[in-house]
């Protein structure tokens, strides 16, 4: 059976549910939206892979994961269709969650120290990164 750890910081419970992996409430959790030139798609990826495992070893990193968006709907009661051309770049999102605010800001801080520079000479411009507390 699994265990239930629980606290209270700053009047927000939180619990930890530790059944053969982590199923966490009120995470801190951050989007980012990466615009790809479309001459560095292959770079940006192998880039991403390796950065993604590293990310994955974040002290308090409950998930990382990224996502190429080549879909869209025309139509909401139909299937989204694949995307055909590239306008200006590619977009790609990702989204990584922590068990605190304070390891978040420490693995945002390695993540910039380490692969900023790399990562922006793929993009048309810096990626936007928007954060906060999960909801759910």
């Amino acid at each position: 059976m699994g265990k239930i750890n629980s606290y209270n910081k700053e009047m927000e419970s939180i619990l930890i549910f530790d059944i053969g992996g982590i199923s966490v409430k009120n995470t801190f959790s951050e989007v980012k939206l990466f615009q790809v030139k479309p001459d560095r798609l292959d770079d940006f990826e192998k880039l991403i892979v390796l950065v993604a495992e590293e990310q994955k070893q974040q002290t308090g990193c409950i998930d990382i994961k990224y996502l190429k968006r080549f879909y869209i709907f025309d139509n909401i009661k139909e299937q989204p269709r694949e995307l055909t051309k590239i306008v200006k770049c590619v977009k790609y999102y990702s989204y990584w969650e922590f068990d605190t605010l304070e390891n978040y800001s420490n693995a945002t801080h390695w993540f910039f120290d380490t692969y900023s520079k790399e990562v922006f000479k793929l993009l048309i411009m810096p990626f936007d990164i928007n954060c906060g507390n999960s909801i759910y």
